[in-house]
């Protein structure tokens, strides 16, 4: 959807595009000389929001009715007492919620419905089916349970897969006529459903690997010598734990709990930031993994009846010699058949299950396997490095050249460098995208872990660690080999009219690009105003000096101290107010949909996210989109 021209004169500029409020949190080092006019007008401004709060605070409660009455009236909606007016903001609170909830919701609410329906039809099966009766006598519960959660754990085997084909959710990202909005926002949130599907194979392994151990004693105690083909054991009372490490199995099922232990340990956040390698390389086990569950269903230790319509369960056969040593479960069969009168003239033959493990991974993992091929084929071609940068505070920035690379603002990289390791490919934001001037594409590194010390010293070798030098180049670079690009959900930033961008410390990487792209050609986005917001822990005396200035006399947008306070100083001190902050968006964009990003701490993503639900309404709606690094 291609946004609406303004239209201008020479005598006066159009509206202003964006509106700038850099907020700094904690301890902010200035100077340590006399207040300067920076200073006093922020008291001032404190002041004034100090009294506003204040005035607030003493309206009645008939007042805040009488203003939900007013606010309500203007889409026909009458209250008359307090009660009426909460149903209108639970309804107002609930529309929200569905806005930035609704769909994530929906969705993890039909994958947990299929699991529990899968779970619940494979147990019922195998409890009342007749061609498992004899099975199910000698196993008991243990049967059901297995093989109720190995029908769960086919369907999040296949379903993991899916987040990780990154070039098809990034080529439906851009197909804007295929997917709306709600759509993309939903991909984004593939990284999270792809971690919920390894939660959930890890717990349902659990509860499969318990049920065969009670099956693996079931099967040593139940020996059955009426049903021989039945029996896993070779005679009565044989170890269980000879079973598990002598059977096709036992053997693959423990290699691939200690695959799924090594993976599940390795990515918890802690692994992922201090060794991203070990995260790395353990998750790529995934492949062997795969393998050897090919391998898990060829054992044939649970057997079905096939002859069920010859051979009813629980019939006893004519001239059939009683056992010597019958067991419990014998006697009672063969008493509940006499009463029944229930003789039948051909014996019970068993078969093993056909394996159906591939029929459920065999689809995802070729889509897969045709994605990491392509990707594989798109990457080989090495980049040219055109300059790089070492920044204060370890951070290096790499301009590189690409032909017929053609990113969007918002996405990003894996990059490899073989010099480093042939087999890591870390992700990077794109901090720079290729314009009508300017061919190269550029990311910022931030010097953390073994493997961006390695590369930093590869591209500035003659440098110290902690020196900061300005721009160097040198004569030969390593190789690198970039995929990508892949979508993020700051490319929406772009899809709104309004757009409020919230950067924590090296969180401003993915709204950068935005900010030069922007600079560069924003007359072909949609995108009317954005609001950006930057917090950091601290900053050198006046190093950040940021100045506004409006230099039409005659600018339609009213740009006074009440509509927008952020712009009243240079600096915020401390941690913005965000209560106001949306109050003010909200008043100055009603009857629009605003587009809140945040790449940050947890704690401020959580805060942004309350807020989007708490502040939208009938005339103003905030939808949440959140970046992620890890």
């Amino acid at each position: 959807m291609r946004r609406k021209r303004v239209p201008s004169s020479s005598s006066s500029s159009s509206s202003s595009m964006l509106s700038l409020s850099l907020s700094l949190s904690r301890s902010l080092s200035l100077p340590h000389t006399t207040p300067t006019a920076v200073g006093r007008v922020q008291t001032r401004g404190r002041r004034r929001e100090r009294q506003r709060e204040r005035h607030t605070h003493t309206h009645t409660r008939t007042g805040r009715n009488r203003a939900r009455a007013v606010k309500c009236s203007r889409f026909g909606v009458k209250l008359r007492d307090t009660g009426s007016s909460r149903t209108v903001d639970m309804g107002l609170s609930l529309k929200s919620w569905v806005t930035n909830e609704g769909g994530k919701h929906c969705v993890l609410v039909v994958w947990v419905g299929v699991s529990v329906w899968l779970f619940w039809r494979t147990f019922m099966l195998y409890c009342n089916g007749a061609q498992y009766y004899y099975l199910h006598n000698m196993l008991g519960l243990g049967l059901c349970v297995s093989r109720a959660s190995a029908s769960v754990l086919n369907l999040n085997c296949s379903l993991v897969l899916l987040p990780m084909c990154r070039s098809i959710l990034t080529i439906l990202r851009g197909q804007t006529h295929v997917s709306s909005r709600k759509v993309r926002r939903l991909l984004d949130k593939s990284k999270t459903f792809h971690v919920a599907c390894g939660v959930a194979i890890c717990v349902f392994s659990v509860i499969h690997v318990s049920a065969h151990l009670v099956n693996a004693v079931s099967f040593s105690v139940q020996f059955s010598d009426e049903f021989p083909d039945l029996n896993v054991a070779h005679y009565r009372g044989q170890d269980p734990r000879v079973l598990i490490l002598t059977t096709v199995p036992g053997i693959t099922g423990v290699l691939l709990v200690l695959i799924l232990f090594l993976m599940f340990t390795a990515s918890s956040h802690s692994i992922r930031v201090c060794s991203y390698e070990i995260f790395w390389y353990t998750h790529n086990l995934f492949i062997l993994f795969y393998i050897i569950l090919m391998l898990h269903v060829l054992g044939g230790m649970l057997k079905y009846q096939t002859n069920v319509e010859a051979h009813p369960p629980g019939c006893v056969l004519a001239n059939q010699t009683p056992p010597t040593n019958p067991t419990a479960e014998e006697e009672k069969r063969a008493e509940s058949a006499k009463s029944s009168s229930t003789v039948c003239g051909e014996g019970a033959t068993f078969q093993a299950h056909f394996p159906q493990s591939w029929l459920w991974v065999s689809a995802p993992l070729c889509l897969y396997c045709a994605e990491r091929v392509y990707r594989y084929v798109r990457g080989s071609i090495p980049v040219t490095v055109v300059s790089v940068t070492r920044h204060p505070c370890d951070v290096i920035e790499v301009r590189m050249l690409k032909s017929g690379f053609k990113p969007r603002p918002g996405q990003y990289i894996l990059l490899n460098c073989p010099s480093v390791s042939s087999f890591e490919n870390h992700a990077f934001t794109l901090t720079a995208c290729p314009t009508q001037n300017k061919d190269t594409f550029g990311i910022h590194i931030r010097v953390l872990g073994d493997w961006t010390k390695c590369f930093s010293k590869l591209l500035l070798p003659e440098a110290e660690y902690s020196e900061v030098l300005p721009m160097m180049r040198q004569q030969r670079y390593p190789k690198l080999y970039v995929d990508g690009p892949f979508g993020s959900p700051s490319e929406e930033v772009f899809h709104y009219e309004v757009s409020v961008c919230v950067a924590g410390g090296i969180g401003v990487t993915p709204f950068a690009c935005v900010l030069r792209t922007l600079l560069d050609d924003w007359c072909r986005y949609k995108l009317q105003r954005l609001y950006f917001v930057w917090l950091w822990e601290e900053n050198r005396p006046d190093f950040l000096n940021i100045r506004l200035y409006l230099t039409s006399t005659h600018s339609p947008q009213n740009l006074t101290e009440e509509k927008y306070r952020p712009l009243s100083s240079r600096l915020l001190i401390g941690r913005p107010r965000w209560k106001l902050l949306f109050q003010e968006i909200g008043k100055a964009n009603q009857h629009k949909k605003v587009g809140v990003f945040c790449c940050g701490p947890k704690s401020v993503s959580r805060e942004l996210h309350k807020h989007c639900n708490s502040f939208s309404s009938s005339t103003t709606v905030f939808e949440y989109n959140k970046e992620s690094f890890s």
